[in-house]
């Protein structure tokens, strides 16, 4: 099964859809197996929750939401008083599941416990968040963003000033950043065995960053 979120288009709505992967393409439909409608303005994620059984969203209207992946009944929002204030640009699962990190507009990214959706952590930045991912490896997270593409000015003086921003994951404390991007970060991603990081831009370049030795023995 397969996951997607669609935009608001024409008179449709934005709505997120599951699909079934079928091994023969030949017995490949368009069809849904569940549609779920409900969220106001675009739907920028969508992901399993755990073991499948539930699918969670976030999007524009600044709304976390848990869904029943069978039946597609809302089971959890969350809270406007700790939640994010603008639009969710990121979302990202932990290494084992059991929590997820958000990136929004109001320039702070957020851990939640990805069962009872409760707000354990809050990293604020000076930009507003587009990407953000969990470390692996070591009790880390990393956010990256900056403007709107359209308010970007491509003058020496801005130049390579996106910074991707590492945070201690429990102490919320920022520990390091890495610069190299021209624009706005808007794809960040740890590798799996959490000994380097990539990262995407609006510059048109995919960086990939290895840790040097000293990284692994940050004091905070």
């Amino acid at each position: 099964m397969v996951v997607i979120t669609t935009d608001p288009f024409m008179e449709q709505q934005s709505a997120i859809h599951v699909k079934r992967i079928e091994s023969d393409r030949s017995l490949q439909s368009s069809e849904d197996v569940l549609t779920i409608t409900g969220p106001q303005g675009r739907i920028n994620r969508a992901m399993w929750g755990p073991l499948n059984k539930t699918i969670i969203s976030a999007g524009e209207d600044a709304t976390i939401r848990i869904w029943d992946a069978e039946t597609g009944k809302l089971l959890k929002e969350s809270d406007p008083e700790t939640g994010h204030q603008k639009v969710i640009t990121a979302m990202a699962k932990s290494a084992d599941g059991s929590h997820f990190i958000t990136g929004s507009h109001d320039k702070s990214a957020k851990l939640w416990d990805i069962r009872t959706l409760q707000m354990l952590k809050t990293y604020t930045t000076e930009r507003p968040v587009n990407a953000a991912a969990i470390s692996p490896l070591l009790d880390h997270v990393v956010i990256g963003g900056g403007q709107e593409a359209s308010q970007v000015t491509m003058t020496s003086t801005r130049a390579g000033k996106f910074e991707a921003k590492f945070f201690h994951k429990i102490f919320e404390e920022e520990i390091g950043g890495v610069k190299g991007h021209f624009g706005p970060i808007n794809a960040l991603v740890f590798n799996p065995d959490g000994r380097s990081f990539s990262s995407g831009g609006e510059d048109g370049y995919v960086r990939v960053h290895f840790f040097d030795s000293d990284y692994y023995h940050i004091k905070v």
